[in-house]
This record gives structure tokens, sequence and C-alpha cells, in this order.
């Protein structure tokens, strides 16, 4: 049978058109579908995160914090309040780095199914926007589960608390684009973990008025927040969660900074995911 026979074939068979315009759901749900492999440890990681944090930190050693600090409080609330929101931002990040670097590293260095991929209709940018949404979509419950574990902790104060979760899913889905595209350049990744996560990951988890407030650091290291999308997003968090205080001017910054950041990390993924597999 000739080549252009066994491709009519296919053709009755597979619906061309409706895999070019709908490729980014096929990648996603293939993806999704992996996921659901590891749903239950997910969801463990989800739970545990939280309640363990919540319970050490916010709960332990706020009660020395609480006492130190007096009536005032941190930021003039309770510290487990102060470090709810911040802690909801960093599960949304992490989240968006395991679901976005592992499959990345995986598809084109690991099981190389990118490149299978790209031999069917399906491009490039497809494949990329399909790993991002099926990113967002762990993002998404990830957040709101830990959320809800903050409201059962009693850290939630404000009516408008809800408005949180967007604001952390903004900058886990912001970061995990970024690092999406930067793991679309790897070959070896031996040494980006260990350089990510000693000289990325952990300063902006420090640095990033985290675990107390921003100005309270010395001025060299405060442009570490400032760059950070953890403490845009852990800003925006305060104020939903408990009325930090926020100027408008400075909730608009924020705001504009992790939709820049998203705008530029799925543009640079698309475009190295569609050139790599060019090659």
């Amino acid at each position: 049978m000739s080549t252009s026979n066994i491709r009519q074939g296919s053709l009755e068979i597979v619906d061309q058109e409706k895999i070019i315009s709908r490729g980014s759901l096929y990648v996603a749900q293939a993806r999704l579908a992996a996921m659901m492999k590891w749903v239950w440890m997910i969801l463990a990681i989800a739970v545990a995160n939280p309640v363990l944090y919540l319970l050490s930190i916010g709960v332990g050693v706020g009660a020395f914090i609480d006492k130190s600090a007096g009536p005032a409080g941190i930021d003039g609330v309770k510290y487990l309040t102060f470090l709810a929101p911040a802690l909801l931002a960093t599960a949304a990040i992490q989240g968006a780095i395991d679901e976005s670097v592992f499959p990345t590293l995986e598809g084109f260095n690991g099981w190389k199914n990118f490149f299978g991929m790209n031999a069917t209709p399906i491009s490039g940018n497809q494949i990329a926007t399909g790993v991002f949404l099926a990113s967002f979509v762990r993002v998404v419950g990830t957040v709101i589960i830990y959320w809800f574990v903050m409201l059962a902790f009693g850290a939630l104060e404000s009516s408008k608390a809800w408005l949180a979760i967007p604001t952390a899913v903004m900058a886990g889905v912001a970061f995990g684009s970024i690092t999406q595209a930067i793991a679309g350049l790897l070959k070896d990744e031996n040494m980006f973990f260990v350089i990510f996560n000693r000289f990325i990951l952990m300063p902006l988890f420090l640095f990033s008025g985290t675990f107390y407030p921003l100005s309270s650091m010395p001025s060299y290291l405060q442009w570490i927040g400032w760059i950070s999308p953890l403490w845009h997003s852990t800003e925006l968090g305060r104020y939903l969660t408990y009325g930090h205080a926020l100027t408008q001017t400075m909730a608009i910054t924020h705001m504009v900074f992790l939709l820049t950041l998203l705008v530029l990390g799925i543009f640079f993924s698309r475009r190295i995911f569609t050139q790599r597999l060019a090659k």
C-alpha cells in the first residue's frame, strides 16, 4: 500500500480539522489523565501541606510571636492571619512548578512524547498551551483546598477573603508559565533543580514578606520581594483576607506585574516549544 493511501486512510479515522482547532485541549486532557494516576497523592499533599504549615508555624510559632507582639499583633492581626495568604500563594506557585516543569522535561528529554504529538497536526504552540492549561487546573484545585483549610483554621477575617483565590492562582500560573519556558530550553536538567531551588525558590520564599513584612527587611534585600510574584500575590491576599493597608496604585501595580509575567511566560513557552520541536 502506498504512503498516500495510508495517509488518506488515516484522515478518514482522524478528524484533522478538529485536532487543529482543539489541539491544546487534547494535550491538556492527556496531561490531566496522567495527573489522575497520582490524584490521591496530589490531594493528600494539597491537604497535608496547609494543615502542617498552619499548625507548626501559624499556630505553634505564631503563639510566641503574638505574645511578644502584644495586642497590636503583626500588621494589626494575629500571626496566623498574617501568614496564611503568603502560604496560599506559595502553594499555588509550587503546584504550578510541579505541573509545568516536570511534564516539559519529560516531553522533551524523557519520554519525548512532545515530538510524537508534534508529528500529528498538533503544533508546538498548542502543546505549550495544553501543558499550561493542565497546570492551571491543578493550581486552581490546590488553591481552593488550601483556602478552605485556612477558613477552618480561622485565618480569614474578611467577607471578601474568597477573592484571594484568584490572586493566588494568578501568582501560580504566572510563575509556572515562566518556569515552563525555562524548562523548554533545558537539554540536561541535572544541575537545574539544584540551582533553581537554592538560588531562586528559596530566596523568593524567605525574602518575599512571607514570614514578616517586607518593610522590616534591610533595603538591600527588599528588591527580591519587588521582583517576586509571591510578594505581589501575598500583598493582594493580605488586603483581601484581613484588610492589609494597600493603596489603589499598589493594588494595580501588583496585578499588572503578575499579568505581565503571565503573558511573557506564555509567549516564550509557545515560542520555545515551537522552535525546539522544529529542529
